[in-house]
């Protein structure tokens, strides 16, 4: 298990306990973090938009190019944009903090 924070949009910060090997969209959702995820990890869209602590974005595997594009269409983004579907939980990121952009709306918890 390792360790993850989430800071929403308040600047609230949630720790989670995550398994590695699952996707941190899963683990964001599994926490009640506002992430839609509409494409369903398919990235034909950016519901999933984080924003990595930049002491973490660096520790990440680069973006390939069809996620820099959905990025490009993102609310919010930032430098350290990420799309959670696209981050697979390791050993080494445990630790890990993310922000959750304040144009972040998940629809299906309506």
């Amino acid at each position: 298990m390792i360790k993850i924070t989430f800071i929403n949009a308040e600047g609230d910060a949630h720790e989670v306990e995550a398994e590695t090997g699952l996707g941190l969209l899963e683990v964001a959702q599994g926490a009640g973090m506002p992430l839609e995820g509409t494409c369903e990890g398919q990235m034909a869209c950016s519901t999933c938009h984080v924003i990595v602590d930049k002491a973490w974005f660096d520790k990440l595997p680069p973006a390939v190019e069809d996620e820099e594009d959905m990025l490009d269409l993102a609310s919010g983004a930032r430098r350290t944009s990420r799309l959670s579907c696209q981050i697979l939980l390791t050993d080494e990121l445990d630790g890990l903090v993310v922000r959750i952009p304040a144009e972040s709306r998940n629809m299906q918890g309506v």
